[in-house]
């Protein structure tokens, strides 16, 4: 691991002596954990801001390139610890922290997680922006400064509760408050035309607005001195009170300015996959979309004359479809402020705007009805009426007489609005985010798209970043890693295939299993601590931790755990590894049956936990408020990971490549990244079952599928199911699971049950857990298999990703800082 030669330990512990003191009126042994956090971070943060100034001086010297990466989720997590690791400075703050008498490791655990993102899509974001930083690219992450993030979760009884994350209630030390670049934001109002010198000008008129201001947080390149912003921003009314209105006893004008504001960006809609037509979300996308592009147009503009150039300075990349108003967006500037004609303001843009699609999912592609984007943002719908009066002029050339084709393409189409359309048709480009996604985008969702301009068409595989995955939260094996090969893999993550050669080492095989397990015991901790819960790091750790949604099937795991325990109680003298399932999730707050789904979990695991007649040999643990930081622990502890989804529903996954690179197994299906994960690996290190995307696009195309069939024939299967509805799970309320149940059998219409295709795929995955069963005895067996997954997890670098979205899409170039 690179050493920060400038860092100064004695002038950092006087920082942080000083810090507590300045702050808190405190010596630094009254301090509490909290605020040594509080001090610690600001002595950080002094250590960063040189490096940050001399960042930007070099990127105006040189006129760089820029990527704007617009993003409604940053799910950054903490950012102390990953700081200290980027400056190359850990080695001598946990000693300078040591002599004052503190544990690093206590003090990051003081800091919340900056939880501004649901899930992958925020994660992914975060990881990106590490990857930009570090490879030296000129980038500005931009997104919202959510007062609460995405909620705490709190387990009741079982059940899920959500409770609001005041993440900034002690202030957030990293940030910096720039007023000097506050805009403008309208919303409302009514177009009016003037007519100026025989030109048509249109202005919005008898709106309400709110001051967009920026938060930038330093995001920092491991040790090479380049640190980046992102830059988040808040609401402010822009005239704070109405004392006229106040006067006249409107009280409810006069606070009107300052509401709508607040509520902006009050919270983080907790919906990553399930579109929901609400118009607080449609103002939270424009606000910052809004926000940034007049920023980024303004800054353009200090130092160039020709706006018809701005497109060779800046990139805009979309983060799925809710930051797609940057397209109207900057058509408005560029033909109401710049003045330029409609065919040259769309030439800048549509070489401008690139679009990342996340989803197969057709229902998390947003749509707004015309009523509501209309009155928002009036203005903006005219522009993309035009857009789209254009575009279908286009698909009419292309493809003479075929309605069919207009009904499937044109943005605007049964009083609605289709954000993915507009994305697709105004981007220069359009990406998946694992092979196999962008192949089913092409083929299925978006075919007609991609017959039309398949140009714009190309894959990049999501990667995470290995600095914050490994180094940071599996320190024990990355200084293990770093002992055979050095420490190049850092930086470079193809590096770590040379860890190849000691997959057969004896000894090798054994040192690593042994930090397997003192990372099984740092979890068993942190279970015991936090769930009262005994569990034994000798057992398989199997793991299944992301959002919970019905495609990604944690049902069927906790189904086949209820499978696992009736055969234990059939047969208590069964051959079978002890097995500790680890579940983690939330729910989105409207999403029902996800949230029955944890009940069900939290009941497998009250009955099975508590039944002394199965020696142990099952546990089952739900682990509350599931976030980054703890995270962390889960990856570096997993035996098996599982990545369960129907094929063809997930994008890509990211937990998959996390998990890999700590060295856990895949148990999984050939959907999203996890085909390359086999792929790099080698199919006999991974445990695969299930239909393929093909079998179920199939299914889905021609029906055929009964799951009544399963139920019928199957016995075990059918006693499960029947464990939902007869209160063995639930005696005080027998019907507590009816939904679940009729979710999978729906008698009433068959072409309706089952959806996910949890049943038809039960057997399979079932023998894949008796596969597992089978390798994990050999010890030798599954320490060479682990090994080799951490050595082939080279490819799922963000670094790598980073490198090809800039290859062949932003076409930045690469900068050194000199201090």
């Amino acid at each position: 691991m690179k050493s920060n030669k400038g860092f100064d330990k004695e002038t950092f512990k006087r920082s942080v002596v000083y810090n507590v003191k300045n702050m808190f009126r405190r010596t630094i042994d009254e301090a509490t954990s909290q605020q040594v956090f509080q001090a610690v971070a600001y002595a950080v943060k002094d250590v960063i801001i040189d490096e940050w100034i001399a960042t930007h001086k070099v990127y105006e010297k040189k006129d760089v390139k820029t990527v704007y990466y617009l993003s409604m989720e940053f799910l950054m997590g903490r950012a102390l610890g990953n700081n200290i690791i980027n400056i190359c400075a850990q080695k001598e703050i946990k000693e300078v922290l040591d002599e004052l008498g503190f544990d690093l490791n206590v003090i990051e655990d003081q800091e919340p997680d900056a939880a501004l993102g649901n899930g992958g899509l925020g994660r992914l974001a975060a990881c990106f922006l590490d990857s930009l930083a570090t490879l030296g690219y000129p980038a500005y992450g931009c997104g919202i400064r959510y007062r609460y993030g995405m909620f705490k979760q709190k387990i009741e009884n079982g059940y899920q509760v959500e409770v609001p994350d005041e993440w900034l209630k002690d202030g957030n030390p990293f940030e910096i408050r720039r007023p000097e670049y506050a805009v403008e934001v309208k919303f409302g109002g009514y177009v009016r035309i003037e007519n100026r010198g025989g030109v048509n000008h249109f202005v919005q008129d008898g709106y309400q607005s709110v001051r967009a201001i920026p938060y930038d947080l330093p995001v920092i390149g491991y040790g090479n001195n380049v640190v980046n912003t992102l830059r988040i921003w808040d609401a402010e009314p822009v005239n704070t009170f109405n004392l006229d209105s106040f006067d006249r006893g409107d009280y409810q004008k006069a606070v009107e300015q300052e509401n709508l504001a607040k509520t902006i960006v009050e919270v983080l809609y907790p919906n990553d996959n399930h579109y929901a037509g609400k118009e607080l979300r449609l103002k939270q996308q424009y606000f910052f979309i809004s926000a940034s592009v007049q920023r980024a147009i303004r800054k353009y503009k200090e130092t160039h004359d020709d706006i018809r150039r701005f497109h060779e300075k800046v990139s805009f990349q979309l983060n799925d479809t809710h930051p797609t108003v940057a397209i109207p967006e900057l058509m408005r500037i560029l033909l109401d402020e710049e003045g330029l004609t409609w065919e040259e303001a769309w030439e800048v843009t549509t070489k401008t705007c690139a679009y990342t699609n996340h989803t197969i999912m057709s229902e998390a592609l947003e749509k707004w009805p015309i009523e509501l984007f209309s009155r928002l943002l009036p203005r903006i719908y005219q522009i993309v009426e035009e857009i789209n009066r254009r575009f279908i002029n286009q698909i009419q050339a292309q493809y003479p007489g075929n309605q069919e084709k207009i009904r499937k393409m044109a943005i605007i189409y049964d009083g609605q609005v289709k954000m993915a359309y507009m994305a697709i048709a105004a981007s220069f480009s359009v990406n998946g985010v694992a092979r196999l996604h962008t192949e089913i985008l092409k083929n299925q969702e978006l075919k007609d798209f991609y017959e039309m301009m398949p140009e714009k068409f190309n894959n990049k595989t999501n990667g995470i970043t290995q600095r914050r995955f490994l180094l940071h939260g599996n320190p024990l094996l990355a200084d293990w890693v770093s002992s055979k090969i050095g420490d190049e893999w850092i930086t470079d993550l193809p590096h770590i295939k040379k860890l190849e050669i000691y997959a057969e080492d004896e000894k090798c095989q054994q040192e690593f299993l042994n930090i397997k397990y003192q990372n099984k015991v740092r979890v068993a901790k942190y279970i015991k601590e936090h769930n009262g819960i005994d569990v034994d790091p000798r057992s398989i750790f199997d793991v299944q931790v992301k959002r919970l949604h019905e495609y990604k099937r944690q049902l069927m795991n906790i189904l086949h755990v209820m499978y696992l325990y009736n055969q234990l109680k059939d047969n208590p003298d069964m051959d079978m590894i002890p097995r500790t399932f680890i579940f983690g999730a939330k729910a989105a707050a409207g999403y029902r049956r996800a949230k029955l789904t944890i009940k069900l979990i939290n009941a497998v695991a009250d009955v099975i936990n508590n039944d002394k007649s199965i020696n142990n040999k099952i546990k089952v643990v739900f682990i509350e408020d599931y976030r980054v930081s703890n995270a962390e622990l889960l990856f570096a502890a997993a035996d098996v990971s599982e990545q369960i989804s129907t094929a063809s529903k997930e994008a890509s996954g990211t937990g998959n490549m996390k998990f890999m690179l700590n060295g856990a197994l895949t148990l999984g299906t050939m959907d999203g990244a996890n085909v390359e994960i086999v792929e790099e690996v080698g199919r006999d290190y991974a445990f695969i079952f299930g239909m393929s995307s093909d079998e179920v696009i199939s299914y889905e195309k021609n029906g055929g599928y009964y799951p009544m069939d399963i139920f019928n024939n199957d016995q075990e299967i059918r006693r499960v199911l029947m464990q939902l509805i007869n209160g063995y799970y639930s005696p005080e309320n027998p019907e507590l699971f009816r939904d679940i149940y009729d979710s999978l059998l729906n008698t009433k219409s068959s072409d309706r049950a089952d959806t996910y295709f949890i049943l038809k795929d039960f057997r399979s995955y079932a023998e894949a857990h008796k596969r597992v069963d089978a390798a994990y005895r050999n010890e030798s067996w599954w320490a060479k298999a682990a090994i080799l997954n951490v050595a082939n997890s080279g490819k799922f670098t963000s670094d790598r990703t980073i490198e090809e979205y800039v290859r062949d899409i932003w076409h930045l170039n690469k900068v050194t800082v000199e201090l």
